[in-house]
């Protein structure tokens, strides 16, 4: 098994190592002279880069001080989103350099026969006679000179010397600016508008991803229509939040933001479905202060995510618990209308803490409309055969960085919205906050508000 791990492990690292220097290579030793200063700060930077990425995530572990995983985090991670959309533009910029090299080949190669046409070509039929006439009178001077001095000869009795003019030298075929200059100027044209589009769109699409993040996630609503829910409970609101992931890269702030938000909507009942933290509640004990803030009618409830079992689950419960949130570990809460239900992830199966859907939906009354509250979607199927009429869960963050979420469909049922699975309905947030890189690219976070619609209404 060691030998497994490490012989993957150089893989991916050796795989690591070549991707960067492809995109060095694209975007720096093609672009730059050699030995100049443009080409070793960005040999330093493709350097530095990788190197914070790692450091960042090695820090995650336990026993690094919090300081140091908060000034890893951000440089290292924003690389880490960078390096991609630079990877990605790059390879797209390759398929379009061959159609850019024949553009450029066919501007030049009309500019070429432009230059070879005389610049003061005749207008007229005149011109051109009297250019005609003056070709003439320029060939006949010398020969005129030649006969008469070859007549005075002939007087004296002797053969003059005959002299022949040497014709004029031919025009060099090769233009002034030869293929050995026009060929690596043209590629070095082509690299600088290829390198230089890619690190636009790069630094654009991270710049605007980062933007969306801290700004703080939107509001959705939705309204999911219940056919046992009672009229009494039409219009009932759950305000879904879910992978806050307060940490060393968001913290205090961004918590705030969250909760202000979510208070805004007045909502009837508050979820918080997991991944809330990464990192010790030691360290961010302060950073969830703002969550004791949170007003419902009927109560905050929480279950935990797979990042709670990474930091440290039995302490986080009890913060939580202590915020004035109610922990839901595979349990269950009879409210007016409807059963809420919350099951714990399945990462605490690690620490025999796994999902007990029987202890929180065994014994209940199944004429009631039951809502679950579940971090990972891929629980699905136990909530069907429990007959949950909806389970609302996070996890996926919408894939987060496109593509990621083609990667995240691989792994979960659903990655974002509303479907239905037999008698079942299943909502999956995109999630407040973001894990690793700062970054959201075509899944932006949002905190639901879901409305529950009676069909009886």
């Amino acid at each position: 098994m060691v030998v497994i791990f490490a012989l993957v492990s150089a893989v991916l690292l050796a795989l690591f190592g070549a991707l960067h220097w492809y995109v060095w290579r694209r975007l720096i030793r093609d672009t730059t002279p050699k030995g100049s200063l443009l080409r070793r700060a960005g040999s330093v930077v493709f350097v530095a880069g990788p190197l914070l990425s790692m450091g960042a995530m090695t820090a995650e572990g336990d026993g690094v001080p919090f300081l140091l995983q908060q000034v890893l985090a951000w440089p290292g991670y924003l690389w880490m989103a960078l390096f991609l959309y630079l990877l990605l533009a790059l390879l797209v910029g390759e398929a379009l350099r061959p159609a850019l090299r024949r553009w450029i080949a066919r501007r030049s190669s009309g500019t070429d026969t432009r230059q070879q046409v005389p610049t003061t070509a005749p207008s007229t039929e005149a011109q051109a006679t009297d250019s005609g006439v003056e070709e003439l009178d320029s060939a006949r001077e010398p020969l005129s000179a030649t006969a008469h001095r070859g007549d005075s000869d002939a007087a004296r009795g002797s053969a003059g010397p005959v002299t022949v003019l040497d014709p004029p030298p031919a025009p060099d075929p090769t233009p002034s600016t030869g293929t050995s200059s026009t060929g690596p100027s043209r590629r070095l044209f082509v690299s600088r508008v290829v390198g230089g589009a890619a690190a636009a769109v790069a630094v654009g699409t991270v710049g605007h991803g980062t933007y969306g993040v801290l700004r703080g996630p939107k509001v959705k609503r939705l309204t999911v229509p219940l056919a046992r829910l009672p009229r009494s409970a039409h219009g009932f609101r759950i305000a879904v939040v879910s992978d806050i992931h307060v940490g060393p890269i968001l913290g205090r702030g961004f918590a705030q933001r969250v909760v202000d938000t979510i208070n805004a909507t007045q909502p009837d009942l508050i979820a918080v479905v997991g991944d809330l933290v990464d990192g010790s509640a030691e360290n961010l004990a302060p950073a969830v202060e703002p969550l004791a803030q949170l007003r419902a009618r009927h109560g905050t409830y929480f279950v935990t995510g797979n990042h709670e079992y990474i930091s440290g689950a039995e302490p986080w419960i009890e913060k939580v618990r202590d915020l004035g949130l109610r922990p839901l570990e595979n349990a269950r809460t009879e409210l007016p209308a409807f059963d809420l239900a919350g099951v714990n992830d399945v990462r605490g199966e690690e620490e025999d803490q796994g999902p007990d859907f029987s202890k929180a939906l065994g014994d209940r009354d199944r004429s009631r409309t039951s809502v679950l509250l579940a971090h990972q979607p891929v629980v699905i199927e136990d909530a069907v055969r429990h007959g949950v009429d909806l389970q609302l869960s996070g996890h996926t963050h919408g894939g987060q960085l496109w593509p990621g979420n083609y990667l995240a469909e691989l792994a979960n049922p659903t990655v974002a919205g509303l479907e239905r699975y037999g008698d079942t309905q299943l909502y999956v947030s995109r999630g407040a906050g973001v894990w690793g890189p700062p970054v959201r690219v075509g899944a932006p976070s949002d905190i639901t508000v879901v409305q529950l619609a009676s069909r009886q209404a």
